[in-house]
C-alpha cells in the first residue's frame, strides 16, 4: 500500500502490507528492535460479526439463565453501541508528540545503519495478525504514524524503519520532479550553516500547515475552545518544535538526501509499470509542497490495482492531522488481510464504538455522486413535471433548468443520493418483531442473538430502509447485519460514470459483502447475522406503481443454503418510501430520452452483471438514478416475522419441492408483514412529522415517540 505525500518530511513514506503468517516467519530482516514490550499479548480480543456470545460468556449466560430464570438476554449484554454519548474518542497521540519522540529518537540513536523497530503501543495484536511495514520520509525517523500506533498495534504486527541522521543509505521516491524541495539543492550549497535554523521559517510550508492544523482542530471542534491566551500558549509550544527540524535534517544530510531523491526518483518510476500488486494512494487537496493529486492521477493510470482516497481539506501532514484515523481508511477500503487475498469475512474488522459514532455523527450516511450534463427535447418530459423537480428536488437532485424555444436544457451538475443524519431522526423509525410465542412486540426482543441468522425482505426504494435498520440492529441488540451487497460496491469493470469506490466506504466498514455463493456459504458458517434482498437491484430500483412489490427470482436462492447450516430465516417487511417521497422520474421515463438511453447503458456496462441467466423481470439489472420528489417526511416501520427454524430440516429441504414450497412461504409472510404495516400505520396518531416534532419538543427528542396500538 503506498500513501502520497503523507506529509513534509514523510515525504515518499509509505505502508507496506504483508499477509499471512506472523513477520517472524518471513524472512524479514528485523535486525534491530529499537523499542520492544516487556511483555506481548498473545492474542488479541476476538470480535465476532454477531459481537456477542463466545465461550465462557456464553457459559455464563446459561448459568445465570439456571439460577435466575428466563431473563431477557439484551440485560446480560453490555452494549457499548447503544448510548452514542458515553463513547468517548479513542486515544491517540498528538503532533506535539511527533516532536518530542524525535527529538529524543535523534539524541539516543543519532548514527549507525538503519534499523527495524516495532514501537510499544503495537504490541497487542494477535498472532495471525499481518505484518505491516512503514518506510519513513525524507526525515528518517520512522515515527510518522505516531498517532495511529495505539490502533495499528491492535491488527498488525508492525514494524517501522529507522534511518539515522548521519547515515548516507540510499533509497528511492516518485514524484519528487514535481516538488517545490528540488529548488532548494542550489541554496542549500550556498547557505552557511548559521543560518540554516530558519529554513523551515523559509520555506513557510510546515510551519503554515502546522498552525493550519492547531487553529483547524479548534474551529473543527476537535479540541475544547480555549481561551485565546492557552491557544496562543500551545501553537507557540508547537512552532517551537519546528527547531526539531534542523536537528532531523542538518544541512548535509538534507542536501545529500535531496540530491540523492533527484537521481532515485528516475529510477522509481521507470519500475512502476513492473508493480501489478494492489496499492491504496492516499492523497491530501491541500498540499503546499507535493503536486499530489496529479501523482495520485499519474499513479492511478500507471498502477493496475490502483485506488485512490482523497482528502480535499488536509496539508501535507495528513497522517498527523486529528482527523484522518489510518486504520478506519484501511478497513473501508477493505485492505485489511490476513492471507494472500482478501476475504470478506474471516478478514473482517467489525467497526469500534468510535467508528460507529462518526458514521453517525457524519453529514451523510451514505451519498453517491454522478455528473453530467443532458439535452433533453421538451416534446419528451412533461414541462410542468421538470418545474417541479427543478423547484424542489433538492434533496436528491443539485439541478437547475432553461426553456429555449422547444428545448430545455436540464444541467445536472452533481446527481447525489444522500441520506442525512437528520432524515433518520425525522422519520422517527417503528420496528416491530416477533416472540417465539407468536406475540408482536415493539423492538428487537423478538430478534435470536444467535447465529446464524438470514433476514430476507423487501428492498425499498434507493435502499433508503438500510441505515435505520442496520443502526438499530447494532444499538438495541449488539448485532451487527452482515449485508449481501451487489458487486458494484466492491469493483468498477472500467473507469467511467458510475461513482467512485470511495462513495462505498460506509458499506464496507459496516459490514458489506460482494452477492457470491462462496461468501454466502462463508457468512453462515461463520454464525453471521446476514441480511438478503432476494429482490435486488430491479427491487431498489423500481418503476412507478411498483412500490411494495416483491420481485423474487422464480427458483430457491437460500433456502437449502440456510438448511445446511441451521440457520433461522427471518421475514420483514418494510413500509414508508411512499411517505418520505414520490417516484417521478423513473426506468421507463429514461428509457424513452436517447441521451438517457445512452448513460443507462453506459452505467450497467461499468458494472459486474447479475442474473443473466434468469427470466422475467428480476433478470432486468439496468443501473439508473430513478428521480423522487420528496414530501414533507412521514415514518418508516418495519416488521421482523416470527423466525423460522431450518435446524433439522436438512434431508428433507433437500427435495426440490419441500425447499420451493418454504421458499415460497417466506416471501408470502413477507408480503403479509407489508400488509399488515401498511394497514396498521393508517392508526398512526404520529404518522405525519408534525405531531412527532410536538411530541418531543414537550417529552424531549431523545424520547421515543409513540405509535400504533399492538
Amino acid at each position: 500500500m503506498a500513501a502520497t505525500r503523507a506529509s513534509l518530511f514523510l515525504a515518499g513514506s509509505s505502508l507496506r502490507l504483508a499477509a499471512g503468517k506472523s513477520g517472524r516467519n518471513r524472512h524479514v530482516n528485523l535486525s534491530r528492535r529499537m523499542a520492544a514490550s516487556a511483555e506481548r499479548i498473545s492474542a488479541a480480543e476476538t470480535v465476532t460479526t454477531s459481537l456477542i456470545e463466545k465461550g465462557k460468556l456464553l457459559e455464563e449466560k446459561k448459568k445465570k439463565k439456571k439460577k435466575k430464570g428466563r431473563k431477557e438476554e439484551s440485560e446480560l449484554i453490555s452494549n457499548v453501541y447503544s448510548n452514542l454519548e458515553e463513547i468517548k474518542e479513542e486515544s491517540r497521540k498528538t503532533l506535539k508528540d511527533y516532536f518530542q519522540e524525535c527529538k529524543d529518537l535523534i539524541i539516543r540513536s543519532n548514527d549507525g545503519p538503519p534499523r527495524w523497530f516495532s514501537p510499544l503501543e503495537c504490541c497487542s495484536h494477535s498472532r495471525d495478525s499481518p505484518l505491516l511495514l512503514f518506510l519513513p520520509g525524507i526525515d528518517g525517523t520512522g515515527l510518522g504514524l505516531i498517532t495511529h500506533h495505539h490502533k495499528l498495534g491492535k491488527i498488525f504486527e508492525m514494524w517501522c524503519l529507522h534511518i539515522p541522521v548521519k547515515d548516507t543509505t540510499s533509497f528511492t521516491a516518485t514524484s519528487f520532479g514535481g516538488s517545490r524541495l528540488q529548488s532548494l539543492i542550489p541554496l542549500l550549497e550556498l547557505m552557511p550553516d548559521q543560518l540554516f535554523l530558519s529554513l523551515p521559517e523559509m520555506l513557510n510550508l510546515v510551519s503554515g500547515d502546522l498552525l493550519r492544523m492547531g487553529w483547524e482542530n479548534v474551529v473543527k471542534g476537535l479540541l475544547p475552545l480555549q481561551p485565546f491566551g492557552e491557544l496562543s500558549q500551545d501553537l507557540t509550544a508547537m512552532s517551537s518544535y519546528l527547531s526539531v527540524l534542523a536537528d532531523m535534517l542538518p544541512r548535509e544530510t538534507l542536501l545529500w538526501k535531496l540530491q540523492m531523491l533527484k537521481s532515485a526518483s528516475a529510477s522509481a518510476n521507470s519500475h512502476l509499470h513492473a508493480v501489478k500488486v494492489q496499492a491504496l494512494v492516499l492523497c491530501s487537496g491541500k498540499d503546499q509542497l507535493f503536486p499530489s493529486q496529479k501523482e495520485a492521477q499519474r499513479l492511478r493510470h500507471m498502477l493496475p490495482k490502483c485506488h485512490i482516497r482523497m482528502f480535499e481539506e488536509s496539508g501535507h501532514f495528513l497522517f498527523l492531522e486529528d482527523n484522518v484515523d489510518l486504520v478506519t481508511i484501511i478497513k473501508a477500503t477493505s485492505f485489511y488481510r490476513r492471507g494472500k487475498y482478501l476475504d470478506y469475512v474471516s478478514d473482517y474488522m467489525p467497526p469500534t464504538p468510535y467508528e460507529f459514532k462518526k458514521i453517525q455523527e457524519s453529514n451523510s450516511i451514505y451519498k453517491l455522486t454522478v455528473g453530467r450534463v443532458y439535452l433533453l427535447s421538451a416534446l419528451l418530459i412533461n414541462m410542468p413535471l421538470v418545474d417541479r423537480l427543478c423547484s424542489h428536488w433538492q434533496f436528491l437532485i443539485l439541478a437547475d433548468s432553461v426553456s429555449f424555444r422547444n428545448t430545455l436544457f436540464l444541467i445536472i451538475s452533481s446527481l447525489n443520493i444522500v441520506v442525512p443524519r437528520w432524515v433518520l431522526a425525522v422519520t422517527s423509525p417503528v420496528m416491530f418483531s416477533t416472540l417465539e410465542d407468536g406475540k408482536v412486540v415493539r423492538g428487537l426482543a423478538g430478534i435470536p442473538l444467535q447465529g446464524p441468522v438470514l433476514y430476507v425482505g423487501y428492498h425499498m426504494l434507493l435502499g433508503f430502509e438500510l441505515a435505520p435498520m442496520v443502526i438499530q440492529f447494532l444499538m438495541e441488540r449488539k448485532i451487527l447485519l452482515r449485508g449481501i451487497a451487489h458487486p458494484m460496491m466492491f469493483i468498477k469493470l472500467r473507469e467511467g460514470k458510475m461513482p467512485d469506490l470511495a462513495a462505498f466506504d460506509t458499506f464496507r466498514l459496516m459490514g458489506a459483502v460482494p452477492v457470491s455463493g462462496p461468501n454466502f456459504y462463508k457468512l453462515l458458517s461463520s454464525k453471521s447475522h446476514v441480511l438478503l434482498y432476494p429482490g435486488g437491484v430491479r427491487e431498489a430500483l423500481h418503476r412507478k406503481g411498483e412500490e411494495y412489490k416483491l420481485f423474487w427470482p422464480e427458483q430457491s436462492e437460500f433456502v437449502r443454503m440456510a438448511s445446511k447450516f441451521g440457520a433461522k430465516i427471518v421475514p420483514f417487511g418494510v413500509v414508508g418510501e411512499d411517505d418520505v417521497g414520490e417516484l417521478v422520474f423513473d426506468y421507463g421515463d429514461q428509457m424513452r430520452i436517447p441521451p438517457l438511453r445512452s448513460f443507462i447503458k453506459e452505467l450497467t456496462e461499468e458494472v459486474v452483471q447479475l442474473r443473466t441467466d434468469a427470466n422475467g423481470e428480476v433478470s432486468n439489472q439496468d443501473i439508473h438514478l430513478p428521480g423522487v420528489l420528496p414530501k414533507l417526511p412521514g415514518r418508516f416501520y418495519y416488521y421482523f416475522g416470527k423466525p423460522i427454524e431450518t435446524e433439522g430440516r436438512k434431508q428433507e429441504l433437500r427435495d426440490r419441492e419441500k425447499c420451493h414450497e418454504l421458499y415460497l412461504h417466506v416471501k408470502s409472510e413477507v408480503e403479509r408483514c407489508m400488509a399488515y404495516l401498511k394497514e396498521e400505520r393508517e392508526k398512526d396518531p404520529y404518522r405525519n412529522l408534525l405531531p412527532r416534532l410536538l411530541y418531543q419538543a414537550t417529552n424531549g427528542f431523545t424520547a421515543e415517540v409513540p405509535t400504533f396500538e399492538l
